[in-house]
């Protein structure tokens, strides 16, 4: 397909964009892709976290590890794929080409989820873990890859498909852009854990890694049917160069140039040329300079989606009517985000500038540092409530906690010394299980002299022999109705499960089958439920939010404001990178810090991110706010005054002698004020 014409100029194009209500036809497809693309990251990033812990069996720190190191390979990919987008395939092909990868790696990941693969001997567990472990980290390179390439390219193709009088349905087009991010974000962090909540199985019965992990997949493969659907309407800008190499090339030639600048017959046109880069380049260095301490407040931030996930499956997450996994604590932060964003602009930030106070950018960035450092004493304090809910198991249930994150317990059965109701006499039963914090797991002892059979109405769990028991069993939480059976004789046994726990049933000798056996079971806690309830991570959730309201949306206007008008994408970049090495950050402390309390690694965080924030508030001090649009102009002014004057003079030869480095490096500035990250 042939490259349609400038739309800016006016000229139809090749492709067949109709206009409706007033917006190209070809933007729809591209908001759909973008809201669907987003629910495929989201989605699978939401449970990602759980199945490093309980599918591969990783413990804490590796699961929190691998995690961000995912996290900030998405943030770094995104420099690639701009690179590639504005010096080799342009924007389409880039997006199409990244969005095949992306979708591979998605169904790699659904597939490395799938546990009956290898397990050959059906008892749900997976025989060889290497081939899931593998399979699961090309994924999530390929998906890197993927999302972090077109993450710079969607956003910026929309824009292109506008023509110049269409500045106010382009700004409509932005918003409608980032509703969908948001959106998606929502909807993938209700629905994936909900999925992987579900038990799924070829043989065996397993959370449903799979499927939470396959939906996405499929979004991902229906954001890039519909982009290509929409192929023939696009406007398809040729590669016109990357602007973050042209500034790298320039301050390289900027200098020769300073060194050369007196060898060389320079005009006074070429003079201001030249000053008006140096100062570009300057505006764009100073809000740099001020990035350096940016990625703390990310290493802090992006732990809701690793530590805080882990932190709520020690957690109740029952709300009466509504049951909450561990992974849909974080649909607070899109929610929070919605309802803060409009608050914070019509009524807090306009209430602060009527008392008089000048809350400058800065100011707002320094303000979310402090409050997400906040959240993470919140987080702190949350965590030492589980220690000691956790700390009074451990006095009261037969158990020994791992460091993988499982549950070991051991329990010893011994028989009443009633003649025709005891269990085993002069020995033990004795038995060795593992649970996971957020399922509910139990098991019956059957001290009958007949086998006894028992099931409920959405699974049999088998026959168990006389003086024996079954394995151990998965159930949710909330009620549930048992119904024993021996031979044509039945009874329905019904209990109440707490989330997290672990139980054991013992079946009387002396059960009588009837409509109900409630008295003839006895039920014991092997592992009391989760006490410390979830609620009370809204508080770390909403001061978090607040902190990157304050922060994230604030920073990224400021950087807008301060930067000239083609470098614009060099701030983008550079801001990407301050989350990226903000990830790098947790997976040093993660696995070299290995402190052993979690609320102390909270404390820590804290702290530095609040020295860290003493540092910024500094820097900000001494920064002077700049209007890089004066600025320019005045440059522009005084260059066309000097060029008018440079036609007039004779001696044309020997302007044409200047270094043809430095020219060069200006008509590659020109030609990038149209290229966008």
């Amino acid at each position: 397909m042939a490259d349609k014409e400038d739309p800016k100029n006016g000229k139809m194009g090749k492709g067949k964009s109709k206009v409706v209500c007033g917006y190209p036809l070809s933007i729809f497809f591209i908001v759909v892709n973008e809201f669907c693309e987003r629910f495929s990251y989201y989605g699978m990033r939401a449970v990602l976290v759980l199945y490093f812990k309980y599918f591969l069996r990783w413990d804490d720190d590796l699961a929190t590890s691998i995690y961000h190191t995912f996290v900030a390979l998405c943030y770094l990919t995104p420099i690639l794929g701009a690179i590639v987008a504005d010096s080799w395939l342009g924007k389409f092909k880039t997006i199409i080409y990244l969005s095949i990868v992306y979708a591979v790696g998605q169904v790699a990941m659904a597939v490395s989820a799938i546990h009956d693969i290898t397990d050959s001997d059906r008892d749900g567990t997976p025989d060889s873990m290497t081939f899931h472990i593998v399979l699961s980290m090309v994924g999530l390179f390929l998906i890197a890859l993927g999302t972090g390439g077109i993450k710079p390219c969607v956003a910026a193709f929309g824009g292109d498909q506008f023509g110049e009088h269409q500045d106010r349905q382009r700004r409509t087009f932005f918003s409608v852009f980032y509703l969908c991010i948001n959106g998606g974000s929502l909807l993938s962090t209700i629905i994936t854990p909900v999925l992987r909540a579900q038990e799924c199985g070829i043989y065996s019965k397993q959370k449903c890694y799979s499927l939470a992990f396959g939906v996405p997949a499929a979004l991902m493969v229906v954001a890039l049917v519909v982009f290509i659907i929409g192929s023939g309407m696009y406007y398809k800008a040729e590669p016109q160069g990357n602007i973050m190499l042209d500034v790298c090339k320039c301050i390289g030639v900027s200098l020769a140039y300073t060194i050369c600048i007196n060898t060389f017959y320079i005009t006074a046109y070429q003079q201001w040329l030249k000053k008006l880069l140096i100062a570009q380049i300057k505006m764009v260095l100073k809000v740099l300079f001020l990035y350096i301490p940016l990625p703390m407040f990310w290493t802090l931030f992006d732990q809701k989606g690793s530590r805080w996930t882990l932190q709520a499956t020690t957690m109740d997450g029952n709300f009466g009517a509504l049951v909450i996994q561990p992974d849909q604590m974080q649909t607070v932060n899109p929610i929070l985000i919605l309802t803060l964003v409009p608050i914070m602009d019509s009524l807090i930030y306009p209430l602060i500038k009527k008392c008089g106070l000048n809350f400058t950018p800065l100011k707002r960035m320094t303000v979310g540092m402090l409050l997400a450092a906040i959240a993470f004493v919140c987080a702190a304090l949350v965590q030492i409530q589980i220690d000691v809910s956790t700390k009074q198991l451990l006095h009261s249930s037969p158990y020994i906690l791992s460091g993988q994150g499982f549950i070991y317990f051991k329990l010893t059965i011994k028989g009443k010394a009633n003649s025709d109701t005891e269990i085993v006499e002069n020995q033990a039963i004795t038995f060795v299980g593992f649970t996971d914090y957020f399922l509910v797991y139990f098991r019956f002892v059957n001290g009958m002299k007949t086998a006894v059979n028992v099931s409920t109405a959405a699974a049999d769990f088998g026959l168990i022999e006389p003086f024996y028991y079954s394995n151990y069993s998965q159930i949710k939480n909330g009620k549930a109705t048992f119904t024993l059976r021996s031979g044509s004789q039945s009874c329905e046994y019904s209990t109440n499960f707490g989330f997290g726990s672990s139980y054991t049933f013992f079946i009387h000798s002396t059960l009588v089958f009837g409509s109900n056996c409630q008295d003839s079971v006895t039920a014991v806690e092997d592992i009391k439920p989760n006490s410390v309830h979830m609620a009370l991570q809204i508080p770390q959730y909403f001061f978090i939010t607040a902190g990157e309201v304050m922060f994230s949306v604030t920073g990224l206007e400021f950087s807008y404001s301060q930067a000239p008008s083609n470098m614009k994408a060099v701030l983008q970049a550079g801001w990407l990178f301050t989350v990226a090495i903000g990830n790098f950050i947790v997976l040093i402390v993660a696995e070299l810090a290995k402190i052993p309390k979690q609320w102390a690694e909270y404390v820590l965080f804290a702290s530095l991110l609040v020295a860290v924030c003493v540092i910024f508030s500094i820097m900000a001090y001494f920064y002077t706010y700049i209007d890089p649009t004066e600025i320019e102009a005045q440059f522009k002014k005084k260059i066309n005054e000097d060029d008018e004057d440079d036609k007039s003079k004779p001696g044309k030869a020997e302007v044409e002698m200047v270094k043809r480095d430095s020219i060069k490096c200006h008509d590659e500035y020109d030609k990038a004020t149209q290229t966008k990250m």
